[in-house]
């Protein structure tokens, strides 16, 4: 499969470049972003995988969170996909909406039509997008995921349900219990139908209940943030963990909102959370 350069920066010693494929899994030209720190000049590194949330794409991340010289020191490759299909025919919120079509995919495989030909963005990111970034760039196959929002929701949701291809995920301020939560019912009504037995598959809190692979999990959520009590849940996440004896750390951090302010605030914490699972 090819890959057009969008674009092209040198940052850290690394590179930050942008390139756009076609996806076959979406049906739709879609674009990425990859982070190479120095040290992928001479041997493979261990990749961390990005999502983003709400109305986000490949670039809020990359330009945002003040990650990139940390993943240059630690020699972390960082991949940052768009939040959802895009381009001509690619069917959106028919009220114009934020919180569901263009730009909020929620990482499910859509099986209600008319998303159902475009909304695979749960394949896209486990098989569709490792394949082409290994492939394309000196990664090893040792992955961790990690995201904010809706794509903390998928970051979690993922490394459950995937838990032998994750080495740690994390997130910030994640929707924890999209079953039970405004966007989360809305997506998963829209993309996966009324029936609310095909909506487990990708509840965090559900999965965690159950898990038996587990993958270690650090997850920081704002105390003031505006989100917090009607849509993120992070008390169910955590009441699941404590069932399932799961490794969670839940951090609540006062004063913090759902922006990029607060991501970057701790970001650090993550990158290092990650390399002592994707560097061992």
């Amino acid at each position: 499969m090819s890959l057009s350069l969008v674009s092209a920066n040198r940052c850290f010693d690394g590179w930050h470049k942008q390139y756009s494929h076609d996806s076959k899994l979406l049906n739709c030209h879609m674009r990425f972003a990859v982070y190479l720190p120095p040290r992928a000049v001479s041997e493979k590194v261990p990749v961390l995988y990005w999502l983003s949330g709400l109305t986000c794409n490949d670039e809020n991340f990359m330009q945002k969170a003040g990650a990139l010289r940390l993943a240059a020191e630690l020699g972390i490759a960082i991949v940052a996909p768009d939040t959802s299909p895009r381009g001509e025919g690619v069917p959106d919120d028919p009220d114009g909406a934020w919180d569901f079509g263009l730009g909020a995919g929620f990482y499910v495989n859509a099986t209600q039509a008319p998303w159902n030909r475009h909304y695979q963005m749960y394949d896209y990111i486990v098989t569709e997008l490792p394949a082409l970034v290994e492939q394309h760039f000196p990664v090893a196959p040792r992955r961790s995921i990690a995201g904010h929002s809706m794509g903390g929701h998928g970051a979690l949701v993922i490394a459950l349900r995937e838990a032998t291809n994750y080495c740690s995920v994390s997130a910030f301020s994640p929707i924890c219990h999209p079953m039970e939560c405004p966007w989360g019912i809305k997506a998963f009504t829209g993309y996966l139908g009324d029936n609310r037995a095909d909506w487990y598959q990708y509840d965090a809190s559900e999965l965690m209940r159950i898990a038996q692979i587990k993958v270690p999990a650090l997850v920081d959520q704002g105390l003031d943030d505006s989100f917090l009590e009607q849509q993120l849940n992070p008390g169910s996440l955590e009441q699941a963990a404590r069932e399932n004896q799961y490794p969670l750390t839940l951090r609540m951090q006062p004063g913090y909102d759902h922006s990029y302010y607060f991501i970057a605030s701790f970001i650090e914490d993550h990158l290092r959370f990650h390399a002592r699972h994707l560097l061992t």
